[in-house]
């Protein structure tokens, strides 16, 4: 009984297997970058510029005092 037969058999069914993968991967990869490409053509991307504001901002007195205060504490209770 010969084997050689199936063999074969098997390797044809891979190889036919492997290639509708292959060109399955390939269509996706394909309706991918057509949809990548007409997505950036109806909705281009909108490039915010960042707010520049003339005024330095300089922290509250109170807000100082109150990060001070606990940083006081903190050092207190764990020391």
């Amino acid at each position: 009984m010969s084997q050689d037969p199936i063999i074969y058999e098997g390797i044809t069914l891979m190889a036919l297997g492997m290639g509708f993968v292959f060109c399955f991967l390939l269509l996706l990869v394909g309706a991918i970058r057509v949809l990548t490409s007409l997505s950036s053509y109806f909705l281009p991307v909108l490039i915010n510029k960042p707010i520049v504001s003339d005024k330095t901002t300089v922290p509250e007195d109170t807000l100082v005092a109150a990060i001070s205060a606990a940083l006081h504490h903190h050092k207190k209770k764990f020391s």
